[in-house]
């Protein structure tokens, strides 16, 4: 606890999702109050074409109650 997901086009080196991972970390200690080896986080790469079925629709829109920042693209309508 906690387990973070971060799910992003594909293209990222290895170097900036390691610096991602990091800032990540670092933001969840600060934040909630918990030890580095408490928290877990995966980085899914999701095609650019896969964005809307394999994300927006099932992670996004029918989970707004759960959205604390909004990007462009994840309000509904």
């Amino acid at each position: 606890m906690p387990h973070v997901i971060v799910k992003l086009y594909p293209g990222r080196t290895k170097e900036q999702k390691e610096l991602l991972t990091k800032n990540i970390t670092q933001a969840v200690i600060e934040s909630v109050r918990v030890p580095d080896d408490s928290i877990s986080i995966a980085i899914e790469e999701i095609e650019k074409e896969n964005w809307e079925d394999q994300v927006r629709k099932p992670d996004i829109l029918a989970k707004q109650n759960t959205i604390y920042k909004h990007s462009k693209s994840s309000r509904p309508g």
